[in-house]
């Protein structure tokens, strides 16, 4: 509850009014700590024996003991039960209107359950206690109208400040007098007030939800418990398009309380909206100049950045690229642009005609894996170069994510360690290497000889028909007939070196 707000009435306000003479009849010892001060909602009355039907939770009710006439302790403690059970907060008993005093057996009955016991003297009409907490009811109902309408004043002034939406938030905190934090659209905490009032590992469970809320992508509202504490979240931004999460670490929130941080919401909104258009526009600036390293001089690249972006990475770089496409690519460009202002100098990026490119010192492809970890997506890297060969190394980050579908760092040493071969294995390329390979395979079919076998085993011998024949267990004879055959059934010029690497070639495509 703020500490601007004024209590809800409860039975030790009624209490102490002074012009009620109303008096505890039992110890207060001897209730549950903080019985007598719960909020109360209304004050009514009944001398039914069940009036449960009839009452709400939150009440405290009046009767003057017509019901217990003829009442046994069974009774008392069956009476006293189902009010408790009802949610009732206290029991007020009208003294020498039926009967001198209160009954043992309730005031037993009453402790036995921890309900508070109250008498109302008879000079006290019941009237009198039922405006009297109606009075206060509407008395807090109006301070917190008052406080709601002073807390939306507050924060719209903050929003006014340079710094709007975090100095918004900490007014949103002051006035709640509870932990307010705002997560990103990546799930990364940006702000929070008051800073680190949260337990670790409270926070923990909340950027795990937060991180749940966003992936769905929809507007939405979570409830959980962290710790001790409940935290409500509340996603901003439009579905689809979500912008970020507000954090609330607060038990209960009322109607005006909930107001003012509906104000906040839509606040935080809209400053995230004007955010994400300048963020557009700085990524509009940062595609071209990416585009202007591709020209492989960095000159005019390094004056633009310096201001804005700090300087580039030191060179030997290494060059990396995304997919094109991704669900998390707002995610990424803004936690790029975090990680790029906190590692000033160490990281470039800007949005490339087919993925975004991010460029590094050689030395921190750790921060690569990490990006890759993080977006469960594959990142091609190009080898250390430096600034005169960006548009190379461009291109070797692309061939290496185009070779890799498993999400994780494609390095393109690893692509080029697996020959030219592999890099040209396109389902164009086995395409036409089956072709080129269908004569063969049909005649060894039709005729029973071994031909692809034959041809096969001779080019992985240098095309010597004596390391071929030793190789298959045959006389070199046969292996130069094969061959022979085999010239005759593709219908190309074995002894040329253009003909034996395409057929080589095929044949390590069609594997």
């Amino acid at each position: 509850m703020p500490e601007s707000a004024v209590a809800p009435p409860s039975l030790r306000a009624l209490l102490a009014r002074r012009d009620l003479d109303l008096r505890l009849a039992v110890s207060e010892e001897s209730l549950p700590t903080g019985s007598v001060d719960r909020p109360v909602r209304w004050v009514h009355s009944s001398d039914l024996a069940d009036p449960t039907p009839f009452l709400s939770e939150g009440l405290v009710l009046l009767t003057t003991g017509t019901q217990f006439a003829d009442a046994r302790t069974s009774d008392y403690d069956a009476y006293v039960g189902r009010l408790q059970a009802r949610g009732v907060r206290a029991l007020g008993f009208g003294t020498e209107v039926v009967r001198d005093g209160i009954p043992p057996g309730l005031s037993d009955a009453c402790v036995a359950a921890g309900m508070p016991l109250f008498e109302v003297p008879y000079r006290t009409p019941f009237i009198a206690v039922a405006r009297a907490g109606a009075e206060a009811i509407a008395a807090d109902a109006y301070a917190r109208r008052s406080w709601s309408l002073a807390a939306q004043r507050a924060v719209s002034l903050a929003a006014l400040r340079p710094d709007g939406l975090s100095a918004t938030l900490a007014e949103l905190s002051r006035q709640l007098d509870s932990w307010v934090g705002l997560f990103d659209a990546a799930g990364a905490l940006r702000t929070a007030h008051p800073s680190g009032a949260l337990a670790p590992t409270a926070l923990e469970g909340v950027t795990t939800e937060v991180e749940t809320l966003l992936r769905r992508g929809t507007r939405a509202a979570s409830t959980l418990r962290a710790g001790d504490t409940a935290v409500s979240l509340q996603t901003l931004g439009r579905g689809g398009h979500l912008r970020g999460v507000l954090a609330i670490a607060a038990d209960e929130l009322d109607h005006e309380a909930r107001s003012v941080v509906t104000a906040v919401v839509a606040m935080a909104a809209l400053a995230l909206e004007q955010q994400d258009g300048l963020g557009r526009a700085i990524g509009t600036f940062r595609a071209g100049l990416v585009q202007a390293l591709g020209s492989d001089d960095p000159a005019l690249v390094r004056r633009a950045a310096r201001d804005l972006f700090g300087p580039l990475p030191t060179a030997p770089v290494v060059v990396a690229l995304t997919p094109s496409a991704s669900a998390r690519s707002t995610a990424m460009n803004e936690w790029l642009e975090m990680r790029a202002h906190e590692r000033r100098g160490e990281l470039f990026f800007g949005r490339g005609d087919d993925g975004v490119v991010i460029v590094v010192p050689a030395g921190s492809r750790d921060l690569l894996a990490e990006i890759a970890e993080r977006f469960e997506t594959v990142i091609g890297c190009s080898a250390p170069t430096g600034y005169d060969g960006f548009s190379r190394a461009l291109t070797q980050a692309r061939t290496a994510r185009d070779r890799t579908a498993a999400p994780g760092i494609a390095d393109f040493a690893d692509t080029a360690r697996a020959g030219l071969i592999a890099a040209l294995g396109s389902e164009a390329a086995r395409t036409v290497a089956a072709g080129a390979l269908a004569p063969l395979q049909r005649h060894d079919a039709e005729q029973g000889s071994a031909l692809l076998e034959t041809l096969d085993a001779w080019l992985a011998h240098d095309c010597s028909h004596e390391a071929t024949a030793q190789a298959l267990g045959i006389h070199r004879h046969t292996v130069r007939a094969r061959i022979a055959q085999a010239e005759r059934v593709v219908d190309r010029d074995l002894s040329s070196f253009s003909a034996r690497a395409e057929l080589w070639a095929a044949l390590r495509l069609a594997e």
